[in-house]
């Protein structure tokens, strides 16, 4: 069953609603972004989470010393790093798991990824002067070929209820990664837009495992 994580909260109740849904993952950006939540705050949500959710710190050309400070202080489980870090200071952080996003655009963006030695690649769409979150979908057959490297995918950009069936069916990521596609305003979810996107995420494990049994 493909894993869902939704990224950019901001506040307690749309917290508690992607707990109430299951969600695999709960995403909070400390890099610039309409999402950016101080660690403070975070650590505020995070207190009244659950252990089975993990809690994702979304970090972009960040200080090692500063992203460590932040991750222990919330009580981090996975970093994701959404800028240009190299290979070596993704090896630097003891304790979590570590995501590497990618904005891909062609397919020699794939070059350089297997250099990481990540616990998993998320894969983006690339804008111009973006680091993420732009809820821009991008070339799918992109995320097929990077399947191909053998490390764990968590599919991201321009994810909805109504694509990410089809997304889960030709890229078969362990991950779907969602943020703008289940607002209401930039920082704030939609508990309709959320509900809707996890039953078709379950929906899509549903018709697989239906499929694979006839």
């Amino acid at each position: 069953m493909t894993k869902i994580k939704i990224c950019g909260l901001t506040n307690m109740e749309d917290a508690k609603i992607c707990i109430s849904l299951g969600v695999d993952f709960i995403g909070f950006v400390f890099a610039e972004s309409p999402r950016r939540i101080t660690k403070e705050d975070a650590k505020g949500i995070i207190s009244g989470l659950p252990p089975a959710v993990k809690k994702v710190g979304v970090f972009v050309n960040e200080a090692r010393d500063a992203v460590e400070d932040t991750a222990r202080h919330c009580g981090l489980d996975v970093l994701q790093f959404h800028g240009d870090e190299s290979p070596d200071y993704c090896l630097h952080f003891g304790g979590f798991e570590i995501f590497k996003a990618f904005r891909l655009r062609a397919k020699e963006d794939l070059v350089t990824m297997p250099q990481y030695r990540v616990d998993a690649y998320l894969l983006d769409a690339f804008v111009p002067g973006k680091s993420g979150g732009t809820g821009e979908r991008f070339d799918w057959n992109l995320a097929i070929e990077a399947k191909k490297l053998g490390c764990p995918v968590v599919l991201s950009g321009g994810l909805d209820a109504g694509n990410v069936e089809e997304a889960i069916r030709k890229v078969r990521p362990e991950i779907v990664d969602v943020s703008s596609g289940v607002e209401s305003a930039p920082g704030r979810k939609d508990a309709d837009k959320l509900g809707e996107f996890v039953e078709s995420v379950r929906r899509s494990g549903m018709n697989a495992a239906a499929a694979k049994s006839t």
